[in-house]
């Protein structure tokens, strides 16, 4: 029965995001209740039960994607919104923003560079490379890259998630191992690297981390939206 009034509760994007609101809500709640655990952030529990949701149902991933394309407009306006706490670390930005600027394309260029190696060496087409190549990059600008390069945005969606999870634990064995406390530096880590999730870690640690995540993010996305496309088109990947 549930079956037959699927079309009718598809017809609005009511269903898409009281979905994706219940499994994001109960996803906090148990990350919550694990103690915070650094390797399951409560996005990928929300992913992993959403997926699992539709899968009970027999709700096309592209019928839910058109009824969830709502939350995905406010996906810019939430980035904009991390301009507060960079307005409130201003100075303590400016402190650092000699070193902050010398290695941001480094890090940023190896953010695509590494994934793009790692995929060619396995064989994968031209059209997965481009639907990687921006995994380090906030969604709206993303999916922007993606759409330009030709790449498949549900694969990159998938690509950013596995990112943005991995990258929490990375850093924090990185900044263990080489016995960083720094909360800037680690904040930057996780904006440059994971940016979204990296970034909601990166306010659990503290609202300094958390700010100088959002400036390692916006800073990322805008270098990368710049160089990677023009990159793209002289080595010639998606060629032919």
């Amino acid at each position: 029965m549930l079956t037959n009034l699927l079309p009718t509760l598809t017809a609005t994007p009511l269903l898409a995001v009281g979905l994706t609101l219940a499994a994001y809500l109960v996803g906090s709640a148990v990350f919550i209740r694990l103690g915070k655990p650094s390797w399951l952030p409560a996005i990928l529990i929300a992913a992993l039960l959403l997926a699992a949701i539709l899968a009970l149902l027999g709700l096309p991933y592209a019928t839910y994607q058109q009824g969830a394309t709502w939350l995905t407009v406010l996906l810019g306006p939430a980035t904009v919104a991390l301009g507060m706490p960079l307005y409130q670390q201003l100075p303590r930005i400016r402190e650092l923003w000699r070193p902050l600027a010398a290695c941001l394309p480094i890090a940023a260029a190896l953010a695509a560079c590494y994934a793009l190696g790692i995929a060619w060496l396995l064989g994968a087409s031209p059209d997965i490379l481009a639907s990687i190549a921006a995994k380090s990059v906030t969604a709206p600008i993303a999916i922007g890259i993606t759409e330009q390069l030709g790449g498949n945005v549900a694969l990159l969606m998938g690509s950013l998630l596995v990112t943005g999870v991995l990258t929490i634990p990375f850093v924090s064995l990185a900044a263990r191992l080489l016995r960083i406390n720094d909360e800037r530096i680690i904040g930057f880590a996780l904006g440059l690297n994971g940016h979204a999730i990296g970034t909601v870690r990166a306010f659990d640690i503290s609202p300094t981390a958390g700010a100088f995540a959002s400036l390692g993010m916006s800073l990322t996305g805008i270098f990368t939206a710049l160089l990677l496309p023009l990159a793209w088109r002289l080595v010639g990947i998606g060629a032919g």
